[in-house]
């Protein structure tokens, strides 16, 4: 049983629910379901990070953190261009 403040990411979205990946110190530790509704606007999106409230196995606030978003995709971007450079140099 969790309960606490922690970090969440939206890892997908599944019709109407969103999947959370809920961590504690980086590490994933929980994933829990939540109706897209119910997420605010902007985390209605894959890779969407939240600031989720657990309290008797319940989510019970969720705040969208744009700069910490913004800086998990510029991470993500910049992996992905170095992982690109080094294929590409394979083929040549």
């Amino acid at each position: 049983m969790i309960d606490g403040t922690y970090t969440a990411v939206v890892d997908r979205i599944v019709e109407e629910t969103a999947v959370l990946l809920v961590e504690d110190d980086g590490e994933v530790i929980e994933q829990r379901e939540v109706p897209v509704t119910e997420l605010p606007e902007p985390a209605q999106e894959d890779g969407g990070v939240l600031t989720v409230t657990i309290a008797d196995e319940a989510v019970n606030e969720l705040t969208y953190e744009s700069e910490e978003t913004k800086n998990r995709r510029e991470s993500i971007s910049e992996k992905l261009d170095r992982l690109s450079t080094r294929l590409s140099d394979r083929e040549g």
